[in-house]
Formats: C-alpha cells, structure tokens, sequence
C-alpha cells in the first residue's frame, strides 16, 4: 500500500462534497441573475445534481463487475469537470440547471466508490478511522471551496463556478496513486442477493439527515439577508462552519465511538436539533457561526457511523450494493431538502427561513425522543420475558 493511497481516496470523497454546495454562497447573486426564475427553481442549482447522482450511483456499482474501479472514478471525474466549470459560460437557468443535472452524473459515479475503496483496503477499526478521516478532510476541503466561493462571488455569479477546478488535481491523484484493480467477478447467487432490511434503514435515516442538514446549504444566503445580517460573502463562511464542526467530530470518531458507544446517534441528533433551534431564534453572528459548527458536528459523527453499520450488515462483496443504497439515499434527502422545508413553510403560511429551522428543530428533538423509547422498551423487554 503506497503512501499516497490515503490521501487519494480521502481527495475523491473532497470532490463529492464540493458537488452541489460549493457555490450556494453565490445563491443570492445567481437568483439577482435570473429575477425572474421561481425561488424554488434557484435553490434547485444546488439540489439538481443529486437528481441524477440517484441512478448513476447504481450505475456505478454495476459499472464494478464491467471495467474497474480505477476507470469508473476517472471517468466521474472528467465529467464533473466539464460539467462543473462549464455551467458558468450559460446565459439561461434551464443550461445553468442541465450543467448541473449533467454534474450529478459525475458525482453519481465516483461518490459510492469513495467509500468502498476504504473498505477495500482497510478493516476493522482502521476502516472506522479512514471513515472518519474521509468525512474530516471532505468537511476541510468543503471550507477551502466555499470560502473560496464566498469570495468569488464578490467577482461575479460565474466566478464560483471554477472551484470544480480542483477536480483537475484530483484527477492527477488517481491517476498516478490509485492501484490499478480488476472488474469484480460476481457469481449469479450475488447478483440476485437482496440487501438485508436494516440497510434500508440506515439509507433512509442517511435521507433525513442531509434533508435538515442541507437546509443550511440552501438557505444560509436567504437567512442571512431576510434578517438584515450579511449577503454572500458572510454566508460562505457560515456555511464553512458546517464543516469545521463536521471535521473536527471525524478526526476523534474512533474516541468518540468509544465514549458515546450506543448513544453516538441520539446525541449527534439532539446536538444538531439544539443548533437548530438556535438559528431560528438568534440575530448574533457569532451565535449563527456557533451553531451553523454544531450542526457539522452532528453529520460528522452520523455519516460515517452509518456507513460502517451498514457496510458491517453484508459480506464485502456485496458493499457496492450496499452504498450505492445510502448514498443514493442521501442525495434524495439533498434533493428533496428544499421542496420539502418550502413546502412545509408554504403549507403553514411561514415564509420565512426562521420557520423552517423551527420544524428541522422540533423534527430533531422527537426523533430523539423516539429513539429513546424505543430503546429502553427494548432493554425492559428481556426483564418482562424473563418474569
């Protein structure tokens, strides 16, 4: 194992992170741009990559048993290039929009890939610790990008576009560092293999968490002007403080993991759930800024624990499938994250971004709560078996 393999994977993780966030900084000048496009349609920008990283993370994962991994990550990579810098030479939303869709395909084949070539080649607490690492140096590469962005913006609602530009280095990265592999060989008893039932449940649980967490994404530059506090350079670096919480939770997963042990995920729900909370009462920056690191702190610990989970429900042959699941899983809670939050709000009669973090709050807290029950109605279960 070359000393550069790490580092490799952890920069294809960087390039999926970077897909649909990185410019939500320049949000509020693209929707300037095109006065007369839908709100909705504006915040679709960020969420229409993950339309179609939906079915080309399964297309990935049976691309495996066709061409290799190798292949299949330089092949996205191309791609999400193309796709990601070229959308700002569009002069209409609907290019701008199909730029976008076509970045998500991209992303779609090298997102799953980021995660199973860790548990290609590491195991056990290795593995949770890469996992860890992936999301901690994902996080840190979103910072650099949307602060990066934030400043761009500045320029004009073109401009962020170019930080898809870093896709070139990575590209050179897998290239020369990433082992050459085989196709997966698959008999017909895997390929007719049905992924347990709890898998599902992670990737629904995985649907939820990025739908409330990518509420930040979407709405930080609207939040921020509809309370007369910053524009788009202020909401990038808010925005960069979901990852600066996110990264430091992924560096100490493996301590964490052994102090929180089964309550590792109520606790990252009930942090994010308080964060929330704090948004949509606080009018202080530096109260936005702490609560915008609570929320990272929360996904940083929760993703990578359910990936592991999940992977740890199958035989390694079968972790492609398992993957393409939660992350195809994620990006319907990315995607779905502003249609839902808007129509809840519109629903309620609450325009208002306040509003909305209201709900993610309160969602957050009975989740919680539910977890909860639900766990000590199982630990008095063997009691009442046992009378």
């Amino acid at each position: 194992m070359n000393r550069m393999l790490k580092p490799t994977i952890i920069a294809i993780s960087m390039a999926t992170v970077m897909a649909g966030a990185a410019i939500s900084p320049a949000l509020g000048l693209i929707a300037s741009n095109f006065p007369d496009a839908d709100p909705v349609m504006i915040k679709l920008i960020l969420t229409a990559p993950s339309l179609f990283i939906i079915p080309f993370t399964f297309i990935s994962s049976y691309l495996t048993s066709k061409i290799s991994k190798r292949t299949i990550v330089l092949l996205g990579l191309s791609i999400y290039v193309i796709a990601g810098v070229g959308a700002q030479f569009t002069n209409t939303i609907e290019m701008l929009l199909a730029f976008r869709f076509i970045l998500g395909a991209g992303v779609g084949l090298v997102m799953p890939l980021a995660i199973t070539l860790i548990s290609d080649h590491f195991n056990g607490r290795e593995q949770v610790k890469m996992m860890g690492y992936n999301s901690a140096f994902s996080n840190f590469g979103g910072i650099v990008t949307m602060m990066l962005a934030g400043y761009l913006a500045a320029i004009s609602w073109r401009a962020p576009f170019n930080v898809y530009l870093m896709g070139i280095v990575i590209f050179i990265m897998v290239f020369f560092f990433l082992p050459k592999d085989q196709p997966r060989k698959k008999d017909k008893d895997t390929s007719k293999y049905k992924l347990p039932k709890a898998v599902y449940g992670y990737a629904l649980a995985s649907a939820g968490i990025m739908l409330v967490y990518y509420s930040v994404a979407t709405n930080m530059a609207l939040y921020l002007e509809q309370s007369n506090i910053g524009g788009s350079e202020l909401a990038g670096t808010v925005i960069s403080f979901t990852t600066v919480g996110g990264m430091i939770t992924s560096l100490t997963l493996i301590q964490l993991q052994d102090v929180l042990k089964s309550y590792i995920i109520p606790i990252s729900l009930l942090v994010m759930g308080v964060a929330f909370t704090g948004l949509s009462l606080s009018h202080s920056v530096p109260v936005i800024l702490a609560c915008t690191c609570m929320v990272g702190f929360g996904q940083g610990i929760l993703f990578p624990i359910i990936n592991v989970k999940a992977l740890g429900l199958v035989n390694p042959l079968h972790s492609d499938k398992v993957i393409a699941a939660v992350s195809s899983s994620i990006y319907v809670g990315q995607f779905s994250s502003p249609l839902v939050l808007d129509g809840i709000a519109s629903l309620a009669g609450f325009s208002t971004i306040r509003f909305q973090y209201t709900v993610v709050g309160i969602g957050l807290g009975i989740a919680v709560v539910l977890m909860i029950l639900y766990r000590i109605m199982r630990s008095a279960k063997p009691s009442i078996e046992e009378a």
